[in-house]
């Protein structure tokens, strides 16, 4: 039995693409695979929340993406195959309790949870950072998503009691504390996402204009990370790649100052910049929506709230509050009720601590 950690995003979103700094941290949702050996070479893999059965032979010489939750098996199977891990036949069995579709990484979490189990039944091991690398690179080529690193990172390399502040660029990590005393509130618009692909495409592209045109001032500027707002305010941009631009570079700094907030023990200052993000996100980066913003105008107003900001891609999903645990309880109700009277809508909310990364389950 194998299992994997779902995760929130604390504060840096939009960054990683840009070469930036995350500071995410893996929650008690999680996904569990349990596998044995089998004499055939294929895979046969259950899904407990789907109810379905898929079979796939390993040897499959063209093999495709079906478009549904089995590619993010198949897929890291089929990557770990063509990088020449050699994996045997065997029985796979899935359950998860992160949510689909709320942008905690229920994909990731499959992903690294089926990739320990492929590798060990078959008498593999590799390192976690390596193990993210794989998994990202089968959302990317298999299943056909552009994602980042940092969902399968943190997934992967997360320690308990702990955010993970990741260099996006360079890969470089360190493990930020949280207090013990704090919760991690994550609470569900229920407004699915309505970023589509062009949406996401449309931003990666703006910034990645935004670099070109800052490059013809200074040429050391390769992405947004090596971007500063003294080069952008020099260089006459479009209003809006400005404004992209502008909320990459400073949160990029709000990221480190965060990190910097978190390890002097200063939970205020932690809670403004998560304002502060949510501010530019919305603003500059235009990716909030009407819910997203009521949930943390909610939240800001609570008492135990240190700060509270969307979490994940925006256009709905979830936002994120750092909240003292003696107020936890009363957190939730007071959100369910302040939201479900100003809109209709029941909210999801998780409690959440900060859990230790991917691991093998050993009977207790």
């Amino acid at each position: 039995m194998f299992r994997a950690p779902g995760r929130v995003n604390l504060i840096g979103e939009h960054t990683d693409y840009n070469g930036g700094f995350v500071m995410p941290t893996a929650i008690d949702l999680e996904t569990h695979v349990a596998a044995e050996a089998r004499a055939e070479p294929c895979l046969v893999i259950d899904s407990e929340n789907f109810g379905e059965r898929q079979q796939f032979p390993l040897a499959d010489p063209e093999p495709r993406a079906q478009g549904d939750w089995s590619d993010y098996v198949r897929g890291v199977a089929v990557t770990l195959e063509r990088l020449g891990f050699r994996l045997r036949g065997m029985n796979l069995v899935i359950r998860g309790e992160v949510p689909i579709g709320s942008g905690l990484s229920s994909s990731a979490a499959l992903e690294v949870a089926a990739a320990q189990a492929l590798l060990a039944i078959s008498g593999n091991s590799v390192p976690a950072p390596e193990l993210a690398r794989l998994c990202q690179r089968a959302e990317n080529e298999f299943v056909g998503v552009n994602c980042g690193i940092m969902d399968q990172f943190v997934c992967c390399c997360a320690r308990a009691g702990h955010a993970l502040l990741l260099d996006c660029r360079s890969f470089n990590y360190r493990m930020v504390p949280l207090p013990a005393d704090v919760r991690l509130m994550i609470c569900d618009t229920k407004v699915r996402r309505r970023l589509n692909a062009g949406g996401y495409n449309q931003r990666r592209a703006e910034c990645e204009e935004g670099v070109r045109l800052l490059q013809s001032r200074d040429s050391t500027v390769r992405s947004l990370r090596e971007a500063t707002l003294e080069i952008l305010e020099q260089v006459p941009l479009p209003e809006v790649i400005f404004r992209r631009c502008r909320h990459v570079i400073t949160e990029n700094a709000r990221v480190t100052s965060a990190a910097a907030a978190l390890e002097a023990g200063d939970l205020a200052a932690f809670g403004r910049l998560m304002g502060d993000s949510h501010k530019s996100l919305r603003d500059d980066y235009e990716v909030s929506c009407e819910e997203l913003d009521l949930l943390v105008r909610i939240a800001e107003a609570l008492p135990g709230v240190y700060g509270s900001r969307m979490t994940g891609a925006g256009f709905g999903g979830c936002t994120v509050s750092l909240v003292k645990s003696e107020f936890a309880v009363e957190f939730a109700q007071l959100v369910c009720q302040q939201y479900r009277s100003a809109t209709g809508i029941d909210p999801m909310i998780w409690n959440c601590r900060a859990v230790d990364g991917a691991s093998e389950v050993t009977p207790s």
